[in-house]
């Protein structure tokens, strides 16, 4: 194949693949784009980055033919990256289901932004531009009014499917199957489908089992619970609330997030029992058998509500001896170890503990596992195929099963961030690569910390840094007195003084080598730098930062 031309139709993503998080996918047609998700991830390893957003330069290059962002549903890794995106690019409109629109509208208020374009989407409305109409389907998923979409172009149909599973005994509404079978009759070129759960075999756990499972812990235990769990996970809530409605408990609830989603769960009549909520003062005040605690930490988190209450550190709740914890959540890839350490920490306050195992159904993921991604596949019908919203491994896996339903394996795509799929007139082919990366944000700065002020970041966390202040008289090239070395995170001052003495000597000694009218601070500096990194290494093993500073005195 051969066709790359102005007449064909380009998808890409800038964000979710060889990942789980920072979903954004693009559809371009001649002069219109149209966005699916803006997503953003939480690093593990990235040092005072607060969260990392997709690289937008194609977007604002191109900003004159966006004509609207559509987010499938309310999760972060699907519209945490809004704030930013609409400060960067002109976004005409933002598209989104119920929930999520709600999520939007309380993330822009809290940064202050005010945009006016944010639309409610249903299964009945259609979305159409010059070349392109969008449709959306019904989905189940951990957070309600999630949908997938379905993108028609001059070229062929794209449908995205969004986070997925098939629930058929669901707490919230079904998905649409009928509708997803509908589309794949009319037939669809190519599908990009959620492989989070690739490599799981099976069906995932319905919620209905979960509901169960919670409801007998609750008949059964008598002193006070208190439950961790993923606050975007609506669907959970709402049957917490009402398994402690049935239960007679009031509900405290501890942590932004969960006060966030509680309070527009209830707005939208998500969770209707809204008197069952209480002050952290008042569960003080009523029997342990009266009494659920809601809250963050389901990840270990050190800031998070449980971490402070198993450390004893939380200044409205202390542990009881009869106190029951439920992890009603399964550990993100990179934080079981943080997990681990609460969970021993409530251990050692002597409280019962309940995690997700075959004998505790306390936990069902909000993706679907293999069996599910089959049915996808073969109610969609593709004649192409790309795995999308997962690590290199997921994808591998969700290519395979895609070659078991049927689809061709040279019609099956494993993509990178940045390359672009070329679609014309039915028939899809790889076809180059747009500007896609981390963009790393570091409190209201977006994009100035760059990987190497994280590499400086990290030896600063591992070495230490050693600063030298020398004195000179430019006019004379003379050196006033000796360096000065003041170290942090290196070594202990007190009893290492001879190691600060000799480095006192080699930045004086390599400040001379240097002092020669005119003065050039550029090559001291470097000088410097290589004198006692070059010392540091061989005396200590370790390379810290060097931080030379020269004063110019007269």
């Amino acid at each position: 194949m051969k066709f790359s031309n102005n007449e064909d139709t380009k998808i890409f993503a800038l964000g979710g693949l060889g990942e789980v998080g920072k979903n954004m996918y693009v559809v371009e047609h001649k002069n219109e784009i149209i966005i699916t998700d803006a997503g953003m991830s939480i690093p593990d390893s990235l040092l005072g980055v607060d969260c990392v957003i997709p690289d937008m330069t194609y977007l604002k290059k191109n900003e004159k033919k966006i004509k609207a962002l559509f987010i499938t549903h309310g999760h972060e890794d699907h519209i945490g990256g809004i704030p930013y995106l609409i400060q960067t690019v002109n976004i005409p409109a933002i598209y989104a289901p119920n929930q999520a629109v709600g999520l939007i509208r309380k993330k822009l208020e809290d940064r202050n932004i005010k945009y006016k374009n944010l639309f409610v989407y249903d299964e009945k409305l259609k979305v159409k531009f010059k070349a392109i109409e969008v449709e959306f389907f019904r989905t189940t998923h951990s957070i309600p009014d999630s949908h997938g979409i379905c993108i028609k172009t001059p070229n062929g149909t794209i449908v995205t499917t969004g986070d997925f599973k098939f629930d058929l005994t669901p707490i919230g509404p079904m998905a649409n199957i009928h509708k997803m079978a509908s589309i794949g009759k009319r037939g669809v070129t190519l599908l990009l489908s959620d492989s989070t759960n690739a490599l799981n075999e099976g069906m995932s756990l319905s919620e209905s089992k979960v509901d169960n499972a919670l409801r007998e812990i609750f008949a059964r235990e008598k002193g006070r619970i208190i439950i961790a769990t993923f606050a975007s996970n609506i669907y959970r809530l709402k049957h917490i609330v009402d398994t402690c409605k049935r239960n007679k408990r009031k509900i405290a609830i501890f942590g932004r997030s969960m006060e966030n989603n509680i309070e527009i769960s209830i707005k939208d009549g998500y969770i209707k029992n809204k008197d069952i909520f209480i002050t952290p003062e008042e569960a003080n005040h009523l029997e342990p058998h009266q009494v659920c605690l809601l809250c963050t930490g389901s990840q270990g988190e050190p800031l998070a509500a449980l971490s402070r209450i198993a450390d004893g550190t939380h200044r409205h709740i202390k542990l009881q001896k009869d106190d029951v914890v439920i992890f009603s959540s399964s550990a993100i890839p990179g934080n079981a170890a943080s997990i681990a350490r609460t969970i021993n920490k409530l251990y050692l306050k002597g409280v019962q503990v309940f995690t997700n195992t075959s004998l505790n159904d306390i936990h069902t993921s909000g993706h679907g596992n293999e069996e599910e991604l089959k049915l996808m596949i073969r109610l969609i019908k593709p004649k192409y195929f790309m795995p999308f919203h997962g690590e290199y491994r997921m994808l591998k896996k969700h290519t395979d099963i895609g070659v078991l339903c049927g689809i061709p394996r040279e019609n099956t795509f494993i993509m990178s961030n940045g390359d672009v799929l070329s679609m014309y007139k039915g028939k899809v082919k790889k076809d180059g690569v747009v500007p896609a990366g981390d963009v790393y944000v570091d409190g209201n700065r977006i994009g100035d910390v760059s990987t190497a002020v994280i590499h400086d970041r990290k030896i600063m966390g591992n070495d230490g840094i050693i600063i030298v202040v020398a004195n000179i008289n430019t006019a004379k090239a003379t050196l006033l007195g000796n360096p000065n070395i003041t170290t942090r995170g290196f070594v202990l001052v007190n009893e290492n003084e001879e190691l600060l003495k000799d480095l006192e000597k080699v930045s004086k000694k390599a400040i001379l080598n240097r002092l020669k009218a005119p003065i050039n601070y550029t090559d001291i500096k470097l000088e410097i730098i290589t004198s006692i990194t070059n010392y540091t290494y061989k005396k200590t093993g370790r390379k810290p930062i060097i931080l030379p500073v020269l004063m110019d005195v007269k």
